[in-house]
This record gives C-alpha cells, structure tokens and sequence, in this order.
C-alpha cells in the first residue's frame, strides 16, 4: 500500500523522521566510540553508555523506519541514468543493512563478552546470546569493519545527496528534507 500520489516527489513527514532521527544516532553512536577515553576511566564508561544507548535506539527506528517504508512506500526514483540508478538502489540497501547489522552486531558482541546489553540511563538490560569466548573477537571484528566500511558508505551517501543538488540539480535532496 503506497501513501504517494504521482502529485508529489517528497518523502512523508515520518519517513523525514526517521531518516534525520537515525542520522543523528548513527553520528552519536560514533562520537560516543571515537571520544570515550581510557580503559577504567567514567568519560570511557558514560561514552560507552551513550553509544550503546544510540545503537539501540538505532536498531529501535530501524524496525520502525522499514515497516512505515512497507506500508507508505516511497517516492518515484528520479534517476533516468540506469548506473545512476542502480547505485542509488545498491546504496539505499546498504544503508538499511548497516542500520539493522551494525547495532545487532554490537549487541551480540557485547553478550559474547558475557554481559547484558544495559541501556544508559535505565534500568533495561538484556542478553541476545550467552558468553562465547570464540565468538565474541569475531563479532567484535565484524562490528569495527562494519563501522569503518560505513564511514565510507556514509560519506559517499551524503556526497551524493549534495551532488544532486548542486550538480544535477534535482528535488533528490529537498525530498528528503
């Protein structure tokens, strides 16, 4: 079921929401990562806590992202190139990937160690999976070169974004904004 008539290109105001929404996580998530400090330390456990708090609520919008997405659908792609077109695609999908994996990844890894997911601020923990001393370095490496491959994917997205504005520009950007 589509909520998008031929009249109009943007995306709706709960589609807006989600994208910015989880942007703004994602940025958080990696802030908190990047600036957390020294092993022991509070900044290292309040940074940790506010990316695991980011990460969830990451995975928490995602859920919510993809069924409003099913159920409105979205705008006609503009792309009339066929490469253009089809990187679009390859990029919106790779994005949706990483806001799913990425957070689940972090969650089992942080499970494997042993320890609940605790959520920063609350008193809500949970486990996924039980201590796996073999499997908690894998998803820990998994998690990391999915974060690092995403710097990249981000970038490019945005990058694309902006080209689209001031390049081709078309309405790719404002109906997002």
């Amino acid at each position: 079921m589509s909520s998008y008539s031929r009249a109009t290109d943007r995306y709706t105001k709960p589609a807006i929401f989600f994208h910015w929404a989880i942007f703004l996580l994602v940025a958080l998530a990696y802030l908190a990562i990047e600036i957390r400090g020294p092993r022991g330390s509070d900044s290292r456990i309040f940074w940790t806590g506010v990316h695991f708090w980011a990460g969830t609520l990451v995975l928490g919008l995602s859920v919510l992202r993809l069924l409003w997405r099913l159920w409105a659908g979205a705008p006609a792609e503009i792309e009339n190139n066929r490469l253009l077109a089809f990187l679009a695609r390859a990029a919106h999908l790779a994005l949706y990937v990483f806001i799913f994996a990425q957070p689940l990844l972090g969650m089992l890894m942080v499970n494997a160690g042993g320890r609940p997911v605790s959520l920063a601020w609350t008193n809500i923990s949970f486990t996924l999976i039980g201590a796996d001393s073999i499997a908690r370095p894998l998803l820990r490496d998994a998690h990391e070169l999915l974060g690092n491959v995403f710097y990249w994917v981000i970038g490019l997205h945005a990058l694309a974004a902006i080209a689209h504005h001031v390049i081709f520009k078309d309405r790719a950007l404002k109906r997002m904004i």
